[in-house]
């Protein structure tokens, strides 16, 4: 039989969450608010300084910052780290959005002092992502980088938040997943529209990455500010 003391125990401490929920937001909104314009990049935490993505990751963030964007990361290891090493090294904002785990995340060097903010909750976390970039990349990542690309998409396709671009980087990692979204949820059941398929362009190079952004922002219909009001 359930417990109805301890149930409304554990209602009351739901009560208190809430506000640890909003000042985080709060924290969020009000650091955030004065970056400016800004490309998100996930990806792995286990990427390898050396390894062929953690090095390309350095690289496009550098080339962002020169087209005059800053780069928010997760603010961990690997290619979170790549992110903000690339940001840094160009003298561009390094946003990082940590995240208190039992294992691996932890923040790196490469984040600004007064840009590292430590979160507690995942979904905050990820309107911060959203709310204050002006795209997203996916480098190869796992579970954590699948999530935040999908929430994204969905995001969008819902017209929920502003349409940005959201850029799969890596053929040989996202290739076959681009493959099992046309031929299974398009073309044989019928579970996204045409269209939708547009929502993650594939590319392999910075210099594609750069080119789908300013040709976004290039024309009057598209604008930089934070991407929906809460």
């Amino acid at each position: 039989m359930a417990n109805l003391k301890q149930w409304t125990e554990m209602k009351g401490e739901n009560s208190w969450t809430m506000f640890k929920v909003l000042a985080e937001f709060v924290d969020g909104f009000e650091r955030l608010n004065k970056i400016g314009p800004c490309v998100s990049i996930y990806g792995s935490a286990r990427t390898k300084p050396g390894q062929k993505y953690y090095e390309e990751t350095v690289d496009l963030a550098r080339g962002l910052v020169k087209e005059g964007f800053g780069i928010i990361s997760g603010g961990g290891p690997g290619i979170m780290e790549a992110a903000n090493k690339g940001a840094h090294l160009e003298g561009g904002v390094s946003v990082g959005l940590n995240i208190e785990l039992p294992f691996e995340q932890g923040g790196n060097e490469f984040v600004d002092k007064d840009k590292h903010i430590n979160h507690r909750y995942f979904f905050v976390r990820k309107v911060m992502f959203v709310k204050y970039s002006q795209a997203l990349i996916a480098m190869p990542g796992g579970f954590g980088t699948l999530d935040e690309l999908f929430e994204t998409i969905t995001l969008i396709q819902t017209n929920k938040i502003t349409k940005v671009p959201v850029i799969l980087y890596g053929s040989d990692f996202w290739a076959g997943l681009k493959d099992w979204i046309n031929e299974t949820l398009l073309n044989k059941f019928g579970n996204i529209s045409p269209n939708d398929m547009d929502l993650i362009p594939l590319v392999d190079t910075k210099e594609e990455v750069i080119d789908i952004i300013n040709a976004w922002y290039g024309t009057a219909e598209h604008r930089l500010e934070p991407n929906y009001s809460l």
